[in-house]
């Protein structure tokens, strides 16, 4: 009885993440709209497949939110993965809007692809247990300064935007942490 009791009230709790987790991405999706209806000066012009982009993206984020649910585990491993899912997101939103290094269609950008090639498919070959998911991580930091050291070697770049970009490896570093700390 204590049992149905105690997934009851956690199966209460996950619906109410889920609430909020679906709802904070579409009024995150809603935010651009707004700003081009009530401030056209501010310069956001997003267009149908802007909208389309970022909405797929958000529901990814939101799918994988549900499958870290799914998957359960502890506390310190959800928050892991959240923030791996976290990296990933940002990775491609800015170098779809901008890029990392130098414009979003500057072509040393795709890079970044390899980045998340390597957490991604760790996390499949380390059938998301939490040891092998720390390692996927770390090697996807890894992954991340190395795009940087190319690009230093490539030249062309800002040390700013060199540093911003090596800076993206702290979340990837953060989430291996998690991980790490979860497997023991």
């Amino acid at each position: 009885m204590e049992a149905m009791a105690k997934r009851e009230t956690t199966d209460r709790g996950l619906r109410h993440w889920r609430a909020v987790v679906w709802g904070g991405a579409a009024c995150l999706l809603l935010v651009p709209a707004l700003v081009m209806r009530l401030y056209p000066q501010a310069g956001v012009d997003w267009t149908a497949l802007d909208f389309a982009v970022m909405g797929v993206l958000l529901a990814a984020v939101c799918g994988l939110y549900e499958f870290a649910a799914w998957l359960g585990g502890s506390l310190v491993y959800r928050a892991g993965f959240g923030i791996a899912v976290l990296a990933g997101f940002l990775t491609i939103w800015v170098n779809l809007a901008v890029g990392m290094l130098g414009s979003e269609g500057n072509v040393a950008n795709l890079m970044f692809a390899g980045v998340l090639g390597i957490a991604g498919l760790g996390s499949l070959l380390a059938r998301f247990r939490a040891a092998g998911m720390a390692n996927a991580m770390f090697a996807a930091a890894l992954a991340q300064l190395g795009a940087v050291g190319m690009a230093m070697a490539i030249g062309g770049f800002g040390e700013r935007e060199l540093a911003l970009t090596a800076c993206f490896a702290l979340p990837w570093l953060l989430a291996g942490a998690l991980f790490r700390f979860a497997a023991r």
